[in-house]
């Protein structure tokens, strides 16, 4: 086996222990990373901004002794800027825009020795639970290249499952890490809203929905990287409850006997695949094996309400993230420029009143009120993390007449994931189950807000008694 699959097979806390025991140089993990990339993204399309050189100056230099010194990482290529570096969003419009600093997450992340070695593929403004804009064309799932990677951190995801990197940067606000991370069989957190930084540019994204962490293969490298980047930054308007010890102690702690709840049932009623329904129940049943206290329930809510309320949010954003495009840019927005979902939305966002929008806020925080007073009597909440298995490329993209279709199809293919942006409570997508056609099906579990001690407790304690790292796609 050559260095570089070696490597690959390693999560990001082993390959730093590498580097500390001066085992391995970080230049050889870099060009390792870079060989994977290399043979893998043409047939993946992960990697959409290569930063090989500038990775390889960094790994000759002097590095910060941080907890991943010389680690190769990937910034997805949405929300967090890097200096001197395009961040297109996934937008033609933004092709050419290169941002003068760093972002708050950015500086942490290299603070903790990581090496950036490219950025990743992302849908339009991160719009859509599929990663396929029209600038760089679609990512691919590596179980089965003809499916979607999930989305917005479609190219995060299919790198990590593809060894590219142990792990890479992800954003959710409507699932956009968890989606992914279900779709590619790997592990992926949306932590505590405000848990990690949004500045210097953004102070409260979509009124809370979008939250920053990672993609990754293990639980440790999960909570050792959350440790290093999260907490509150100069300006913040919020941040969340510090946590009692730090992350990576989670790991491998007895998590107690949890009150476990879990349902099948979509708040909005949509239908979930059979395969869907198996890998929650069979989690549920891995949960009592384990000596926790499992039970079907569910929290009340107006699925219908919360799925109006939620995309006059989602509508307002596209509609900032067209106009402020153009502020960054100095350009007009004209329709050619972007894709016609992302147009269409933003004029349907045009027209909605100050008043609408923050009607449609205080609903969701009510709602939210409502799931937060469900988790007094469970300690966590297990849904699957996807309706369906990876769809096939092409299903979300606009039909004639209708260039919202994607929108459209994604509240049949996600109606789990989007509670939790709401709530802003932490949430897993745990890579439990594959189907019978290979695809991985992950299963979601959802804390109390400020409560990501209990996810890792568990997640660890699920990864010990059945193992994920040893499956991985025939791309590998």
């Amino acid at each position: 086996m050559s260095l570089s699959n070696e490597l690959a097979l390693l999560d990001a806390t082993a390959q730093a222990d590498l580097v500390r025991r001066r085992q391995v140089k970080p230049i050889e993990l870099v060009d390792a990373a870079i060989a994977r990339i290399e043979r893998l993204n043409p047939m993946l399309n992960a990697v959409v901004t290569p930063l090989f050189e500038s990775a390889r100056t960094v790994a000759r230099g002097t590095l910060p002794e941080g907890p991943f010194r010389g680690v190769p990482f990937l910034l997805k290529d949405l929300f967090a800027s890097y200096a001197g570096v395009r961040m297109t969003a996934g937008s033609a419009f933004l092709r050419d825009f290169v941002p003068d600093h760093d972002s708050e997450l950015v500086l942490r992340l290299k603070r903790a020795g990581l090496i950036i070695v490219g950025k990743t593929n992302t849908p339009e403004f991160g719009l859509l639970p599929t990663t396929e804009p029209r600038l760089f064309g679609p990512s691919r799932n590596p179980w089965d290249p003809s499916r979607t990677t999930g989305g917005s951190s479609g190219g995060s995801a299919a790198a990590v499952a593809a060894g590219m990197v142990a792990m890479a940067h992800g954003n959710d606000g409507g699932g956009s890490i968890r989606l992914p991370a279900s779709c590619c069989g790997v592990f992926g957190l949306k932590p505590t809203r405000a848990r990690n930084p949004l500045g210097p540019d953004v102070g409260d994204a979509l009124s809370g929905l979008a939250a920053e962490h990672a993609i990754t293969r293990s639980v440790r490298d999960s909570a050792a990287l959350l440790d290093a980047t999260s907490g509150p930054d100069i300006g913040d308007p919020y941040y969340a409850p510090p946590p009692a010890r730090p992350f990576l102690q989670e790991v491998g702690a007895d998590p107690g006997k949890l009150r476990v709840a879990f349902t099948t049932t979509a708040p909005t009623g949509v239908p979930i695949h059979p395969d869907c329904i198996r890998a929650v129940r069979e989690a549920a049943s891995l949960c009592s094996k384990l000596g926790h206290e499992v039970s079907e329930a569910a929290p009340p809510i107006d699925g219908g309400l919360f799925a109006n309320c939620f995309m006059t949010l989602w509508a307002v954003g596209c509609t900032r993230s067209v106009d402020g495009s153009a502020i960054l840019t100095g350009r007009k927005p004209t329709p050619d420029q972007f894709e016609e979902l992302t147009w269409a939305l933003a004029e349907q966002g045009r027209v909605v009143t100050g008043s609408a929008y923050l009607r449609a806020v205080g609903v969701l925080q009510v709602i939210a009120r409502q799931i937060a007073r469900f988790f007094l009597n469970y300690d966590v909440w297990l849904t699957p993390t996807v309706a369906e298995p990876p769809l096939p490329l092409g299903s979300f993209d606009p039909q004639p007449g209708n260039p919202l279709y994607g929108l459209q199809r994604a509240t049949g293919f996600v109606p789990f994931t989007p509670l939790s942006n709401v709530t802003g409570q932490p949430a897993m997508s745990v890579p439990l189950f594959w189907n019978a056609e290979g695809l991985p099906v992950g299963v979601h579990f959802v804390g109390r807000f400020g409560d990501e001690a209990t996810l890792f407790r568990l997640a660890s304690q699920l990864e010990a008694a059945q193992p994920w790292a040893a499956r991985q796609p025939k791309v590998f």
